[in-house]
């Protein structure tokens, strides 16, 4: 009779319950380890031993060491962690880009309403030194205020820039870790057992890349996993990897967009096909977020730089000689940009003025040429909204004019419009003594003394420099109702033009877009009859304390100098708002933004959070519970241990008797 059987089953059941104790140990070890599973021993029983007696058991054996894992929970976390990154990272930007947009003393639309204020009291003491100098103080103190505006967009798209490459350079990493993991599990999916601190390293680096940009996942039969991003775009293919990079955007090179490649062959990677990630985020910011804030203070610069520098050149400064020195532009601002796109054909170019900064939008443009000669322009967006195609030029639309190039371009060819984009970067004050600025009218309005109704002249307003310079102009009203006849006269005395019209309550004279000598007459009262209104050119004596053009520049506080409507890109002298309330609105838009970031972010991350927590449950560590299998493996190892005493036990009884015997 033997014994071996009995020490064999007593080796077997010691060698499982040290697994099993080193397992458990191992588990409590890496509890707090990010990414690690927890492992657990699967044992099975060893084939019985035949005998007449039936089939005898022959202990237990260690099969494999698995992990808990769930693809499921793993890839949910994975994703939802991509998400919340996304929205983390761009509500961070954003909040970075509400700081242009301030409220208060220190906000850009106090320096704006401070300014045009000036303004007032330029019209009260239009002969006063000091208030002149104020209003140019005023005015410097603008145009540093937008610099300063534009410094800060452009340090935040200096940010963007160098958070891009930064992240695409920790993507290539993590994809290189996933690649070289890859070929270890791969070498040691032959052994029929399970690399599980491999997988686990793994998983937590795909759980690290998904922080960045969102991907998706294929098994392959050796073990490996293929990584995607972008759409189905290969980054981890087995052992091998595609470079991710960071390149000047096609559109605009001063941005950064990403493509997968290597060497020469790259492809582009179209933002919004990103899925998730900070990389999404960032791009999202800037190709949106960020280029819209730009526009917005750019559209505010050019729109009341240019209000500001069309009246103060219609009227008259206090350079000698008196009466004959117009004013000159208050203002310069940043240039419209023209950008061709880096993948275009041709070699055409493409010319862009602002003629009527009322009519500027806070908006980009794209300008394409096709096969049939035909350039479609449209407003960029999501989606983006074409405004006018044409053949031919220039071309009129939303405050700026398009000038074609002689050589058409190539089919296919595209180019970026940014009409307001550098507005305020380059905006700056232009003059430098307070003589310089135009306060006076060059014509002066006077009723004639033997009027008998109430009519009063309450303002008279350039509308353009005077077409006919030394010209006169009688305004004589036939009857009580406002009708009129007018008669413009040369210096010399002969007629240059005549015509009627009908005045009432509120309405200037001329009514538009009716002109007599561009300017327009607001009446206080109500005219009798027979009542004569002159329209003279403002007497040298009186240059210093007309005060003609700076009321009309002080008038542009309440103006709607922002944004006018447009039909088909043409301004219809309708519609926009006053420099306070587009400043206003472009705080409210950034302001709405950040709010509807900030919930997202909140939401996001309380998926990630609720979608990690569901992952941990089932591959995470619980020390009360490997405490208690301490126990329990403990006591099966001194069972174990009982086991192979006993039989030791038996062998030397039969020992002892065989001896005897």
């Amino acid at each position: 009779m033997s014994t071996s059987g009995l020490m064999s089953i007593g080796v077997s059941a010691l060698n499982a319950a040290y697994t099993q104790i080193q397992t458990a140990g191992n588990n409590i070890a890496n509890a707090n380890v990010a990414g690690y599973s927890r492992q657990n021993v699967q044992l099975a029983t060893t084939p019985g031993q035949f005998t007449g007696g039936g089939f005898i058991g022959t202990g237990v054996a260690v099969q494999t060491v698995t992990r808990a894992h769930s693809s499921f929970l793993t890839t949910a976390a994975a994703a939802t962690a991509s998400l919340a990154a996304m929205d983390s990272t761009r509500s961070d930007q954003l909040t970075q880009l509400q700081q242009v947009f301030q409220l208060g003393q220190n906000g850009l639309g106090n320096t704006v309403n401070t300014f045009l204020n000036s303004f007032v009291d330029l019209a009260s003491q239009p002969s006063d030194p000091a208030t002149r100098q104020v209003v140019l103080s005023q005015a410097s103190q603008l145009a540093n205020q937008f610099n300063a505006a534009a410094g800060q967009i452009a340090s935040l798209q200096t940010g963007v820039n160098s958070d891009l490459t930064t992240s695409v350079a920790a993507v290539n990493g993590l994809a290189q870790t996933i690649a070289t993991l890859n070929a270890q599990i791969a070498a040691i999916q032959g052994t029929g057992q399970s690399p599980n601190t491999l997988l686990d390293q793994r998983d937590q680096a795909i759980q690290q890349l998904s922080s960045y940009v969102q991907v998706s996942t294929i098994a392959a039969s050796d073990g490996s996993l293929g990584v995607f991003i972008g759409g189905g775009q290969s980054l981890v293919l087995g052992p091998n990897t595609t470079k991710l990079s960071a390149v000047p955007d096609a559109a605009d090179s001063s941005r950064l967009s990403l493509a997968v490649g290597n060497g020469a062959s790259q492809l582009a990677l179209q933002p919004n096909a990103l899925g998730g990630g900070s990389l999404a985020g960032l791009l999202n910011f800037q190709n949106n977020d960020l280029v819209q804030g730009r526009n917005l203070v750019g559209q505010l610069a050019a729109s009341v730089a240019g209000a500001v520098n069309q009246q103060q050149t219609q009227g008259l400064s206090l350079n000698q000689p008196l009466g004959s020195v117009l004013g000159q532009p208050m203002f310069q601002t940043g240039a419209p940009l023209v950008l061709a796109n880096a993948n275009n054909k041709g070699s055409a170019s493409i010319g862009v003025a602002v003629s009527d900064p009322a009519a500027l939008q806070a908006a980009d443009y794209t300008l394409s040429y096709d096969a049939t000669g035909t350039y479609t322009l449209s407003r960029n967006g999501s989606p983006s909204s074409p405004i006018s195609s044409f053949t031919s030029g220039p071309v009129v639309a939303d405050g700026m004019t398009i000038t074609l190039p002689a050589t058409p371009p190539q089919p296919g060819d595209r180019f970026t419009i940014e009409p307001v984009g550098q507005a305020a970067a380059g905006m700056s004050m232009l003059l430098a003594s307070p003589n310089d600025l135009a306060a006076a009218s060059p014509l002066t309005a006077t009723p004639a003394a033997a009027n008998s109704g109430t009519a009063t002249v309450a303002s008279l307003t350039m509308n353009q420099a005077v077409p006919n310079a030394g010209a006169s102009a009688k305004i004589s009203f036939t009857n009580g109702s406002g009708a009129y006849n007018w008669t413009l006269t040369s210096s010399s005395g002969s007629t240059l033009s005549s015509g009627s019209g009908s005045w009432s309550a509120g309405q200037p004279i001329p009514t538009p877009p009716a002109d007599i000598n561009g300017f327009s007459l607001q009446l206080s009262g109500v005219p009798a009859s027979g009542d004569v209104i002159n329209v003279d050119p403002t007497p040298a004596a009186n240059i210093a304390t007309n005060n003609g053009n700076a009321q009309a520049l002080a008038a542009l506080r309440d103006a709607a100098l922002v944004g006018h409507a447009t039909v088909g890109g043409a301004d219809t002298g309708s519609g926009g708002s006053t420099a306070a309330n587009a400043y206003a609105s472009a705080v409210a838009t950034v302001g709405v933004k950040v709010q509807a970031a900030t919930t997202a972010a909140t939401m996001s991350a309380s998926a990630a959070s609720q979608a990690q927590q569901a992952n941990s449950s089932v591959a995470g560590v619980n020390l009360d519970e490997e405490a208690a299998h301490l126990i329990q493996f403990q006591q099966s190892y001194q069972a174990a241990a009982k086991v192979l005493s006993v039989a030791q036990t038996v062998m030397n009884s039969l020992l002892q008797a065989v001896g005897a015997a």
